[in-house]
């Protein structure tokens, strides 16, 4: 077993990376408080390891919530659910909430901890790629709303980060190639070296080669760690980690949460950030070239889905990086080499849109 440590003084907690950590019950007990336990998860992740889970917290009143899967269902209706479920079962405020699934699964599971009797403790156990490298990590938790995602939301810290990278071996294709878009982005902001070990190592990747996982979850952990430490409530540096995420969120609110992965839409918003960042001359075509291979030789996609360039533009626009109805946007310096900006000429952005929407800037 690998520990990273996140560094946020009293909030401070560990990620356990390894395998089998779900079946090692002493990683739970020592970050759950009191004896009530709310095991939120849903309906493809909970035959797989809600039984392997239940056991390892035996000792403990443990009331369990399955949900549906898809991000579709990240509502403040979804929520109400759990927090039924939390009131019907007299939880107090010594509860510990765990997630157990994906980034719809933590995100929502963590805004209802962050919520309920204004805050109990949470614990996060990530089952796909995505959530092991990326939103089990750092404390953002949120619902979408109709208008914009995760719009509604909190920070809220959990104890501890259980990474069993056992789970990947259950995990379809897809989610798999989605998760590795945000491995793909740590290469990106802040991280060369590691951008040049994904374009060799890539295929063992997708090969699940065990070796290959662990250390491509730790080395995300990592830099994410890294950033949320300097970082924890995206005053400045954090906004790094949205590499891509203006324009892939607002790929996933044009086609209502249901069509692409979030890591799908991720993806094509980096090969938009990435081209922006030329069109600019901050990057050269060699690079742009560079980052757009591996993107699509990871199976994930390079373009966004045909939307006309006004409709992004409308999209982008309610976004949480935005500061006086200006655009911000994380773009490239070079290859490892990320800034938050919002000075750009407006024309580099419009070029970008039409490129990508096919019509004429």
């Amino acid at each position: 077993m690998r520990t990273v440590h996140v560094d946020l003084q009293e909030r401070s907690y560990p990620i356990y990376i390894g395998s089998g950590l779900i079946d090692q019950p002493e990683l739970l007990s020592r970050h759950i408080a009191g004896g009530n336990v709310l095991v939120v998860t849903n309906e493809t992740v909970a035959p797989l390891y809600g039984e392997r889970l239940g056991h390892s917290l035996q000792g403990y009143r443990t009331e369990t919530v399955i949900l549906p899967d898809g991000e579709q269902h990240k509502t403040l209706a979804t929520a109400d659910r759990v927090f039924d479920r939390l009131l019907a079962a007299r939880m107090d405020r010594q509860t510990t909430v765990i997630a157990l699934g994906g980034g719809v699964v933590g995100d929502l599971a963590g805004f209802v901890a962050a919520t309920f009797q204004r805050g109990v403790h949470f614990i996060q156990v990530p089952t796909t790629l995505l959530a092991l490298v990326d939103s089990s990590v750092g404390g953002k938790t949120a619902v979408n709303h109709p208008r914009g995602k995760n719009m509604i939301g909190a920070f809220h810290q959990p104890r501890c980060v259980i990474a069993d990278v056992d789970t990947l071996h259950t995990l379809p294709d897809r989610e798999l190639r989605a998760g590795l878009a945000e491995v793909i982005k740590y290469g990106l902001i802040d991280d060369y070296a590691f951008f040049q070990w994904l374009e060799r190592n890539l295929q063992k990747l997708l090969e699940r080669d065990g070796e290959a996982l662990m250390y491509a979850v730790e080395q995300s952990c990592r830099n994410k760690a890294h950033v949320v430490a300097a970082d924890e409530l995206e005053a400045g540096q954090r906004a790094l980690l949205n590499l891509g995420h203006t324009f892939g969120h607002a790929i996933e609110t044009a086609t209502g949460y249901t069509e692409w992965l979030h890591g799908e839409a991720v993806a094509a918003g980096m090969c938009m950030a990435a081209h922006m960042s030329r069109e600019l001359g901050w990057i050269n075509d060699s690079a742009l070239a560079r980052a757009t291979t591996l993107i699509e030789s990871a199976g994930l996609p390079t373009r966004p889905p045909a939307l006309p360039a006004a409709r992004f533009m409308e999209l982008m626009s309610i976004d949480k990086k935005a500061q006086s109805g200006r655009i911000r946007l994380v773009l490239l310096q070079g290859l490892g080499h990320a800034v938050v900006t919002g000075d750009f000429p407006a024309e580099a952005l419009q070029r970008t849109l039409a490129h990508f929407s096919g019509q004429a800037a």
